[in-house]
């Protein structure tokens, strides 16, 4: 049986999500950063906890390329990967609202940047450097890593684009604790920033 203070918080909790939909009107939440930074793990328990539905720029690009983004990249480069992201993420945020977790370099395309800031409200999901490798390496269809060395990748594209990510509505700290509470973050910042 849950205590008064769980039904409290979780009556709390509930009354936060409401009122963050209700002032979305049809704005999304987007989320940005840099691989590894948790936007699709945290994207999705947040568009739960939202009650709103969870698209991954990533997937759709690939959806609608039919094909892999690294198969894109090797196929046509990144330029043409780009335009195409530009384009799908447009198109993504017409049919908000909902919660979406846009790959790490398509915050800095200016157009995109200006799309996302009067579609939505976007939330950097902010990691250093360790957290972020510890998370990379576990897989290998990141294109921007496939180096020798992904280390000194990772850094220079932090010091490329945290400057830029910084420019968004919301900052929280991505870090090794469970997921939840990034979420529960994230759900108090947008709570504050929507009202």
């Amino acid at each position: 049986m849950p205590s008064r203070v769980q039904s409290r918080k979780r009556a709390d909790n509930e009354s936060k999500s409401r009122s963050i939909r209700n002032s979305l009107g049809d704005r999304s939440v987007v989320l940005i950063g840099l691989m590894g930074a948790g936007k699709t793990a945290i994207g999705r328990r947040l568009a739960t906890r939202l009650g709103l539905d969870f698209v991954d720029a990533d997937t759709e690009i690939e959806s609608a390329a039919g094909k892999s983004i690294s198969d894109i990249f090797t196929d046509h480069g990144e330029e043409y990967f780009r335009d195409g992201e530009r384009r799908v993420i447009a198109r993504l945020l017409g049919e908000g609202p909902q919660v979406l977790a846009t790959g790490g370099g398509a915050y800095m395309n200016d157009e995109t940047r200006n799309t996302i800031a009067e579609s939505g409200v976007s939330v950097w999901l902010k990691a250093d450097l360790k957290v972020l490798l510890e998370r990379v390496v576990r897989r290998d269809h990141r294109p921007l890593l496939k180096t020798d060395d992904p280390k000194v990748v990772m850094k220079r594209l932090m010091d490329e684009r945290y400057p830029v990510y910084s420019s968004s509505d919301i900052t929280v700290k991505s870090r090794d604790v469970p997921h939840e509470v990034i979420v529960s973050e994230i759900i108090s910042a947008l709570d504050r920033c929507l009202r």
